[in-house]
């Protein structure tokens, strides 16, 4: 009875074995021969870093750490009394460039007056040669017939020859306030292109004052916070960073054996060490353009005669869905384990 019940079991355990095997070989076939997993895998959002534009003493710090804040709300309050005494300034200089303009015009309006104030002299300076020129002509006969004294011929001849220097000097003088007009002119292009110049320099101050007031350039979580009321903040210098949570992704790294079938758009599940049990089904978004070593401070050189073979890694970005079961508890950092369905050939 024992021989025979010990071999009733050990066949039950060989049926058992076999089934195991077979059933096994059956999900390869089918199904575990195309997915590729890694735990080399963490979560990573693109952080930005906050840093102010201008330089200047922080009057107000208006967040607290691991703050949510929307994209637009203020930050950081930097003293602008010097920025608004620029932009109050600038603003001076553009209105007098505007009162040198109206200075302009009416200095051209007065120089047309004038203008024609000379034409007309010109105009009497001409007449008055005409005359002499008649009273010339008429004493030169007679005293060609003895009727008028070389005096009068002479005081006549004097006469015409000074009016013929008053036309000329009128002539001048008309033209020397014509000229005037081109110099008001390249005055005026002068003063416009100075208010150009001022506008520019008061968008550039306003632009200036407005950077005071650091805002967030997209939704997320404060963190790293390194800046207190007091601190003389400087262009570059970080500040804090904002963490948008509601858009991390996961960088997988694969080995180099695992890539050969893998493509955008194939489903990856996610699985994460914070929240053992919940999974959360992504895509492959994109392959890293090469290995991770090569983007290390020191990249491995293998021209060597003590080369060892080593199997690379390379970072797969995995996206995530809007609204996901674990949306906003993820954080950059976390570790998670991916496994990618490659049966599906991606678009």
């Amino acid at each position: 009875m024992a021989v025979g019940r010990r071999k009733l079991v050990l066949t039950g355990l060989a049926l058992a074995a076999v089934s195991g095997a077979g059933w096994a070989a059956w999900m390869w076939w089918h199904d575990w021969r195309f997915l590729q997993s890694t735990d080399d895998a963490y979560v990573q959002a693109d952080v930005t870093v906050i840093s102010s534009r201008v330089s200047g003493y922080v009057r107000e710090v208006l967040v607290a750490d691991n703050q949510e804040v929307a994209a637009g709300t203020v930050l950081v309050a930097i003293d602008d009394a010097d920025f608004r005494a620029r932009v109050a300034e600038a603003e001076a200089a553009i209105e007098a460039r505007k009162a040198a303009l109206v200075s302009n015009s009416q200095r051209r309006l007065l120089q047309q007056a004038l203008i024609e104030q000379a034409a007309a002299a010109l105009a009497s300076a001409e007449a008055e040669k005409q005359r002499s020129t008649l009273d010339f002509q008429r004493v030169r006969a007679l005293a060609g017939d003895s009727f008028a004294s070389r005096q009068r011929f002479e005081t006549v001849d004097a006469d015409m020859k000074k009016a013929e220097a008053a036309v000329n000097r009128a002539r001048a003088a008309q033209e020397a306030e014509r000229a005037q007009i081109g110099v008001l002119n390249a005055a005026r292009s002068e003063i416009e292109a100075s208010l150009h110049q001022g506008e520019a320099m008061l968008t550039l101050v306003r632009i200036d004052l407005d950077n005071t007031r650091v805002r967030a350039p997209v939704a997320g979580v404060i963190g790293n916070r390194t800046l207190q009321v007091g601190v003389y903040a400087r262009p570059g210098v970080q500040m804090m960073a904002v963490v948008p949570l509601t858009s991390v992704y996961v960088s997988a790294n694969f080995k180099e054996t695992q890539l050969a079938k893998m493509r955008p758009g194939q489903p990856a599940t996610l699985n994460f060490d914070a929240w053992p049990g919940e999974s959360v089904t992504g895509r492959v978004d994109s392959l890293s353009p090469a290995s991770g070593s090569r983007f290390s401070l020191l990249p491995p050189e293998n021209a060597t005669g003590n080369f060892t073979k080593i199997v690379q890694r390379v970072p797969v970005k995995i996206t995530l869905p809007t609204g996901h079961a674990l949306s906003g508890r993820l954080r950059p950092g976390l570790s998670a384990v991916v496994e990618v369905d490659t049966r599906n050939p991606g678009p």
